[in-house]
């Protein structure tokens, strides 16, 4: 199988979880296919991934902004007083992430 696109590899390994899921006995006949299309078309997901996160990460380092896609950059450090978005944890001991305001 030759997927030549991100979409078709991702195509295959949803359909193939899909099958896996509704059987109610497991097909061993076809596992075999499915295990080396899914094998196959995740090397195409992941080479196209890592390409991706590669073309990006330079260029924020041609924009002068290396580091800023993994939120390297004036990030607080770490510590049992912060949320887990690094902002101060309220008094009750959790920071309000799961509030509605959209900030």
């Amino acid at each position: 199988m030759e997927e030549k696109t991100f979409r078709d590899a991702y195509e295959v390994l949803q359909r193939h979880a899909e099958t896996l899921r509704n059987q109610d006995e497991p097909n061993i006949d076809d596992l075999l296919d499915i295990v080396n299309e899914s094998v196959s078309a995740y090397k195409v997901c992941k080479q196209r991934i890592d390409a991706v996160e590669k073309a990006l990460e330079e260029a924020l380092v041609g924009a002068g902004l290396e580091g800023a896609g993994r939120g390297e950059r004036g990030a607080p450090p770490a510590s049992s007083e912060t949320g887990s978005r690094g902002r101060p944890a309220t008094a009750r001991g959790y920071d309000d992430e799961d509030d509605d305001r959209p900030f």
